[in-house]
């Protein structure tokens, strides 16, 4: 079968590589379209907190079929795979794909989502009207982000980083649509939900409403900066982190919770998934590209 391999060198080549054998509690994937997160730019940089020994197939997300017709959703937690015409995947970690979803849908849909939902509903307080900024809005958890948090009641601003992307932000329900650099003279948030890091966290953390919280999910923008606990204290805000991996690793049935009632919203209609962007899998590299330049709108996936 092919699949996309990282070599020694990070360089990706599509190659032949030996088919998946699916070993107990597990179930091999025909893979229809794979997710391209922002975890396999660090990956392919090198950037990775927990790197995986090269070479690698990169890919964590799956939609696809198996060999008795289920059409799925899955997870390829640690070891990857993603990128390839088939994997295997724990059973714990396949889910039915809605009947009117597409699988480019799939693989854009769980993990952006479980990003944005579970701090949304477990780490921070949502009132209804509470103000809520989004960053790298225009992405795949950014959109994922706006959505919900408007589903959940808020007034919803997205942050982008071109004017271009305003339109779409708008479209997924976001009440504003900001760029960066506006951040610092908009009215104070009772939450953030931040993938940039850097300057733009610095400038969201200075935006907090007192018993506000920023949530830090990502640096795609830079490090971020150092935090006294002090400055905390005197602000009455906080910060949080969201790792899903480690999650899903310490708490899976949490995890697998948060999956059904993402699915549940998503049958009835009340969430919908838009891919921003289609490769084949021998293009990955571009599609890489894509996601680490944020060029993208909405998720990009590979298509096997």
């Amino acid at each position: 079968m092919k699949a996309l391999v990282l070599d020694e060198d990070r360089q990706l080549e599509l190659r032949d590589v030996s088919a998946p054998v699916a070993e107990a509690g597990q179930t091999v994937v025909d893979v229809r379209a794979a997710g391209v997160n922002y975890a396999d730019v660090l990956i392919r940089e090198g950037r990775y907190p927990q790197p995986p020994p090269l070479p690698y197939v990169p890919g964590s997300e799956v939609a696809g079929t198996t060999a008795d017709g289920r059409r799925v959703v899955g997870f390829v937690r640690v070891e990857g795979g993603g990128y390839a015409e088939k994997v295997a995947v724990e059973d714990d970690w396949l889910f039915d794909l809605p009947a009117t979803a597409s699988f480019e849908q799939g693989a854009a849909f769980v993990l952006a989502y479980l990003t944005a939902w579970i701090p949304l509903t477990r780490q921070v307080v949502l009132r209804p009207g509470a103000r809520v900024l989004v960053t790298a809005a225009a992405g795949g958890v950014g959109s994922a982000g706006v959505q919900l948090a408007a589903s959940l009641g808020a007034h919803v601003v997205g942050a982008v980083g071109s004017p271009e992307k305003r339109d779409h932000v708008l479209g997924l329900g976001a009440a504003e649509a900001v760029l960066y650099d506006e951040v610092g003279g908009l009215e104070p948030f009772d939450v953030i939900l931040d993938q940039v890091g850097g300057a733009v966290f610095a400038a969201g953390l200075e935006q907090l409403r007192p018993l506000g919280t920023i949530v830090a999910v990502g640096f795609a923008g830079g490090a971020w900066p150092t935090i006294d606990p002090a400055r905390l204290v005197g602000r009455n805000s906080s910060v949080a982190g969201f790792y899903l991996g480690r999650l899903m690793r310490f708490e899976p049935e949490l995890v697998r919770a948060a999956v059904g009632q993402l699915l549940e919203q998503w049958s009835a209609g009340s969430i919908t998934r838009s891919v921003g962007a289609s490769f084949p899998l021998a293009e990955g590299g571009e599609a890489l590209r894509m996601v680490a330049e944020r060029r993208s709108t909405g998720k990009v996936v590979l298509l096997p």
